[in-house]
């Protein structure tokens, strides 16, 4: 579990799982998801907050956005749910000031300039939240966030270095190494980079 790590780690940050406030999540509620929330509340020090979701039918992306609206915090990075964490991050958040701060999707480049949400660093407000909102509601189903994000940030991105942040677990499988690396010179140690 990624907040298992993030505690084992001893990160700094706050560590937050948002939920739709709709879900019943106490000690007393008879669901898994409640179960795994106050476990997670209780065993990693998360906090749970509840979030309302703004969604159009047959969307499930709309959700994200309410990271954007999580105004008590200065900074928010934001790691999609299949993440694992192997060492801490918090080094992320001295990153110089930027509204929005991604790496780009290394697995793409060079043949396509993409960055990739999968880890997010943001400075929330509500208008940014408003933009992104506004984005999201508009675009089509078959959009993903990586999509959204870039065409609304691409020019005005922070690049995070995707090295040591961003390893696709097929890097391991492959042969060929030179977008993750970024330099030809450089032989591929899986043991290193892992």
């Amino acid at each position: 579990m990624l907040f298992e790590n993030l505690r084992r780690l001893e990160n700094k940050a706050d560590r937050v799982l948002m939920y739709p406030s709709d879900w019943s999540v106490s000690e007393t509620a008879d669901s898994r998801e409640s179960n795994r929330f106050c476990y997670a509340r209780d065993h990693y020090g998360v906090k749970l907050k509840p979030v309302e979701i703004q969604m159009k039918s047959g969307s499930d992306k709309l959700h994200k956005t309410a990271r954007f609206n999580q105004t008590e915090y200065d900074r928010v990075l934001n790691l999609d749910s299949d993440a694992t964490t192997l060492q801490t991050m918090d080094e992320i958040f001295l990153a110089p000031s930027s509204p929005v701060a991604m790496p780009l999707a290394y697995w793409m480049y060079p043949n396509k300039r993409t960055f990739t949400p999968a880890l997010l660093l943001i400075q929330p407000s509500a208008a940014a939240f408003d933009r992104t909102m506004d984005a999201s509601s508009s675009a089509d189903s078959s959009i993903y966030d990586m999509e959204i994000m870039n065409n609304m940030h691409k020019d005005t991105t922070l690049t995070i270095p995707h090295r040591p942040y961003i390893l696709l677990v097929r890097e391991f499988r492959s042969n060929k190494h030179e977008a993750y690396l970024g330099n030809p010179g450089e032989s591929w140690d899986a043991e290193q980079v892992f």
